[in-house]
């Protein structure tokens, strides 16, 4: 297929200037197992339909570590040809309309969910691709261990404390905490917003305004719920050093039985205990008042730098639609595992996806879904998760973290030019 593209200011035919072999990079979504998976995957049946474009697959650290090197990279013009990224207000901190390439022309850019768009365009263009399906953060569960202890899947967040509280007593870890990546020290709060805008609303538009703060209710609940795990003893020894691989090889084989997480990481059981995937279900966050909402994450994008040019602008964006392609659907529903429902009518979600999709499905189904609070709110400040490791540790209270957080986020405000701040 010949796609137009302008390079240098011409009209080139993509087929053309790939015509010459040409290699590109592709940087990884992070360094874990199932992320360096599903980029080398990909890159290897892209190959194979198109042995002029070779592409060397490189990885990066996940959470704060990640965020800066890929900023870095970019500032620095030295970023991969392609490369995975979170969308939302995390995409919006790269300054994509000096950063990034404007993909909006791409064929494939029609067939885009209403809601993938909004998470990766500005008013001036739209710069990434779905490089996964959409997923959903709450409580990842043993299904098992739930059955063998007679538990029921809490709606509020006593009975959850009460169920947590009958797990340590048969001897099993309650809830998983993994700060030895600290980025999932943020679930409790970020999973937590799809009940946050349950009860205001207008709470993202408010937030955006500098007229809501998480240290006030509802939003306090995230960081109150964070420190109530660790005070009440109901988390892993190990806590400060564990990691999610491994929290979720704990989950798997029923030492542990509950852990808040995005569902997206459940491509790591497949690769790890494949035998106990279906093991593993969901539930919303539960909310003092019960009547849990599933909060959604937008899918992750590809993305393309400006300094990428030429041939290997070409590749790169012949490299993009080739992601989305039935081909590169299959690619992704076998390596990246489905873990929610596609941002794109090219990708269905097969027969045999883990069995915690079906439980996010019943909540789309029932209308008790709301978006992160990152796709609705360019805000989102960098040391959340250094923050809830205090919290989360005793360190620091609820109170005093989600107070240091609204600091963090008025700096963020501040430089994106935001009115209000």
């Amino acid at each position: 297929m010949s796609l137009a593209l302008t390079v240098n200011g011409g009209a080139r035919s993509l087929a053309g200037v790939t015509a010459n072999p040409v290699t590109i990079s592709l940087l990884a979504g992070g360094n874990d197992p199932a992320a360096l998976k599903f980029a080398t995957d990909l890159a290897a049946a892209f190959t194979k339909a198109n042995p002029e474009i070779t592409v060397k697959v490189n990885t990066r650290p996940g959470g704060t570590d990640g965020d800066n090197l890929v900023k870095t990279r970019l500032a620095t013009r030295t970023m991969d040809d392609v490369f995975f990224y979170n969308s939302g207000s995390l995409m919006q901190a790269l300054n994509p309309d000096s950063q990034l390439v404007d993909l909006s022309g791409q064929p494939w850019a029609k067939l885009l969910t209403r809601d993938f768009k909004q998470a990766v365009s500005t008013s001036k263009g739209m710069y990434g691709a779905p490089s996964s399906s959409t997923f959903n953060g709450g409580i990842m569960y043993n299904k098992k261990v739930y059955a063998k202890l007679g538990l029921q899947v809490p709606t509020t967040w006593v009975q959850f404390i009460s169920n947590s509280q009958k797990i340590k007593a048969a001897g099993i870890i309650p809830v998983l905490v993994s700060y030895g990546d600290t980025w999932t020290s943020q679930l409790f709060v970020l999973a937590d917003f799809a009940n946050v805008s349950r009860q205001v609303p207008n709470w993202s538009t408010m937030y955006t305004s500098n007229k809501a703060k998480y240290s006030n209710a509802p939003a306090l609940a995230g960081f109150t719920h964070t420190a109530e795990v660790f005070n009440k003893q109901l988390m892993n020894k190990d806590y400060a050093t564990l990691t999610f691989v491994n929290a979720l090889k704990l989950l798997a084989t029923g030492q542990a039985a509950q852990y808040p997480m995005i569902t997206a990481i459940i491509s790591n059981v497949v690769q790890a205990n494949p035998a106990q995937v279906n093991d593993i279900g969901y539930f919303a966050m539960p909310t003092d008042s019960g009547t849990p909402r599933a909060t959604v994450w937008a899918a992750n994008g590809a993305y393309i730098p400006k300094s990428s040019t030429g041939d290997k602008l070409a590749a790169a964006l012949k490299f993009v639609a080739f992601l989305n392609s039935p081909a590169g659907c299959g690619i992704q529903a076998t390596s990246g595992t489905v873990a929610g429902p596609f941002a794109i009518s090219t990708c269905k979600v097969p027969a045999d996806a883990p069995a915690l999709v079906a439980d996010e499905l019943k909540y789309q189904a029932a209308g008790q879904t709301g978006l992160a609070l990152e796709f609705v709110s360019p805000i989102k400040g960098p040391n959340l998760e250094k923050i809830l490791v205090q919290v989360g540790s005793g360190i620091s209270t609820a109170q005093a973290g989600a107070a240091l957080y609204d600091q963090d986020v008025t700096q963020q405000a501040q430089q994106l030019g935001l009115p209000g701040w």
